[in-house]
């Protein structure tokens, strides 16, 4: 006899009745620029602008509200690098429930400082998720917590689900919806609402590629743990699918892809600049695998097309990092070491050729200390600002055409 699925419809719709009190469906928004890029209608579904930015907040307050009175008394206790301590922290104050949540040395700091400010008591534990984890599961099995899991449960995924009921709502004639994928708990639920409702809808899972446990699962028909994992998309770093989540993926979703770390870099740096929107690396994977396929998109999907924006909890500094990636990969940080004779007035022409080329210089540096540098010449290592990957060819071409050997670096 077939299984019945984890979750149904009716878990979904039921979640989105738990919800109604506490949440507002997030915007969408349409994308001008992605919608030029890849020759489809391309809207963004801003789950960044959920309550305690991601869209965890559904999960997390659909299980802990349908916890007994008993089990309430006894508080409960999470493991996360972030959004899913948020979403636990801000559910656990809304329902009056005490929380304690365990985060990785390492965790961003404003996620630690919203969880704390939350009012849920963070420990630090470990390096990974499976370090707090097994603390959390101690600490549940010392006191008698309840352990919410970020994924790995039917209210959880049913919860996830309510961002898929608003997607058909507010895109009724959507062909294709992306989603950021990492334990599976939100593109099991967006697929579970989805499908039941118009099963023609494509839904795609995008992973990290440097954290895709997904497409090795999926090979071989069950969960299969990564043995490394190394992204800066915290949100969507995890080692192995979920097991209430991996039946109901490989039932109905469509696909998994996954994308570079220059990819989302560059979607990050994307977002901001074009559509306005603070968003952390997770969240910006389905955005990065659809300006990869650029052009590709429109014959591999049919639009509209919906990609999920599931987070907006980022570290400032690792912002600044993210956008000095992006604008690199855009090809416009230029870093060029140039080996010219050490005389003077030489660094003055090399300057004076850049102005002319409107480039602007960020970073000068001088070294006469250079494996293979010769006794009469100064290598130049500069940084440099740039249009563009074409202005980026035509700088380099200028500077040899001076006879100036030009590295870039």
């Amino acid at each position: 006899m077939p299984t019945s699925p984890a979750v149904t419809l009716d878990d979904v719709l039921a979640a989105r009745e738990v919800l109604a009190e506490v949440l507002t469906p997030t915007p969408v928004e349409r994308s001008r620029s992605l919608s030029e890029r890849t020759g489809l209608e391309v809207h963004l579904k801003c789950e960044n602008l959920q309550r305690a930015g991601s869209f965890k907040m559904r999960g997390a307050y659909t299980r802990m509200a349908r916890l007994t009175e008993e089990e309430r008394g006894r508080g409960v206790v999470a493991a996360s690098a972030g959004n899913h301590a948020q979403g636990v922290g801000l559910a656990a104050r809304l329902l009056g429930i005490t929380a304690t949540v365990y985060m990785p040395f390492g965790a961003a700091m404003p996620k630690l400082a919203a969880t704390r400010g939350y009012g849920a008591t963070v420990v630090q534990v470990g390096t990974t998720i499976d370090d707090c984890i097994e603390e959390a599961r101690r600490h549940e099995q010392e006191t008698g917590a309840v352990f919410i899991p970020p994924f790995d449960h039917p209210d959880i995924v049913a919860g996830q689900g309510t961002c898929g009921l608003e997607i058909l709502e507010q895109v009724p004639d959507v062909r294709t919806i992306l989603v950021c994928t990492g334990g599976g708990g939100l593109l099991a639920g967006i697929a579970t609402a989805v499908k039941a409702l118009r099963p023609e809808v494509t839904v795609v899972g995008v992973q990290a590629e440097e954290a895709a446990a997904w497409p090795p699962s999926l090979t071989a028909g069950h969960p299969v743990a990564l043995g490394r994992m190394s992204t800066m998309a915290d949100g969507i770093a995890v080692g192995r699918p979920g097991d209430v989540p991996f039946g109901l993926v490989a039932e109905l979703v469509d696909g998994v892809e996954t994308v570079s770390e220059d990819s989302i870099a560059r979607a990050v740096l994307f977002l901001a600049e074009r559509a306005k929107l603070v968003v952390e690396p997770a969240g910006a994977a389905a955005t990065a695998h659809l300006m990869d396929l650029g052009e590709d998109a429109a014959r591999r999907y049919e639009g509209p097309v919906v990609a999920v924006v599931s987070g907006g909890n980022i570290d400032p500094l690792l912002l600044l990092r993210i956008i000095r990636t992006g604008l690199t990969v855009a090809g416009r940080y230029l870093q060029l070491r140039v080996r010219v004779p050490d005389r003077p007035g030489e660094l003055a022409a090399v300057l004076a050729l850049l102005a002319e080329l409107r480039c602007n210089v960020l970073e000068v540096q001088h070294h006469r200390r250079v494996v293979g540098l010769k006794v009469h010449e100064v290598a130049i290592s500069m940084t440099l600002e740039t249009t563009g990957h074409d202005h980026s060819a035509e700088v380099v071409r200028a500077l040899q055409d001076r006879s100036y050997t030009v590295e870039q670096v």
